[in-house]
């Protein structure tokens, strides 16, 4: 589902933020990725979203070559994609429900297909009875579950999350990395960046590990005593 093939990716200041990294990540397989502030993480992930370009390598996801999309084929890349923040980033002046369809509004959808398919994420996320709420009116743990509904709503094959539990207690955390692990039964692919080495030595799933932008460490079961 992504592939990395001997990526660099090189700042106009001389920035090496990644330096020949490889790696594949199959559909269906839920993976932590983690490293120090300034690994390389985000960049990883900007790559993945087409926020930036490798300066050498390639990137494929789905098996396709993301050197070969234009500019104006980025929008259609992103829809396979589903990204959850640790920062949930919701319109706090609409419902769950306008918050959830969001996606599926730009993207051009049906009223009755939104419909269908925000209930059917809300569901998922175990929000369906609060979907004319106002997220502030809801916990952190459930304003999560709501990024994670919308980042799902439109049944991507690739879910990423930036640091989705750093701001969750540990029973919140495990909460959120049981839907993480439920997407992935399903075929869904993850890819989770963390700081939260005790989050991730929790759960049996391929550790990749980044080191001032080289990837040091592909490890395919992490245990608790890792």
């Amino acid at each position: 589902m992504i592939e990395f093939d001997r990526v660099t990716k090189r700042y106009a200041n001389g920035k090496e933020a990644l330096k020949d990294v490889s790696f594949l990540l199959p559909a269906g397989e839920l993976t932590f990725l983690t490293g120090h502030s300034g690994a390389g993480k985000s960049t990883l992930l900007k790559l993945i979203m087409m926020i930036e370009r490798p300066s050498t390598g390639t990137v494929q996801i789905d098996n396709q070559n993301l050197d070969h999309i234009g500019n104006s084929g980025i929008p259609f890349l992103r829809r396979k994609i589903g990204m959850v923040h640790q920062s949930h980033h919701l319109l706090f002046d609409r419902s769950v429900y306008d918050n959830v369809a969001l996606p599926l509004i730009i993207a051009g959808f049906k009223p009755a297909d939104i419909g269908r398919r925000v209930r059917a994420a809300l569901d998922k996320v175990g929000l369906l009875d609060k979907e004319k709420l106002n997220p502030m009116m809801l916990s952190g743990g459930e304003q999560q579950r709501i990024g994670i509904a919308r980042a799902v709503v439109n049944k991507p094959p690739l879910l990423l999350a930036d640091e989705p539990t750093g701001n969750l207690d540990p029973a919140l955390s495990a909460e959120i990395m049981d839907l993480f692990e439920d997407f992935a039964r399903v075929g869904v692919s993850v890819l989770i960046a963390t700081h939260d080495l005790s989050l991730i030595a929790q759960y049996q799933h391929r550790l990749l590990t980044l080191r001032d932008g080289h990837l040091i460490t592909d490890r395919e079961e992490v245990g608790i005593d890792a």
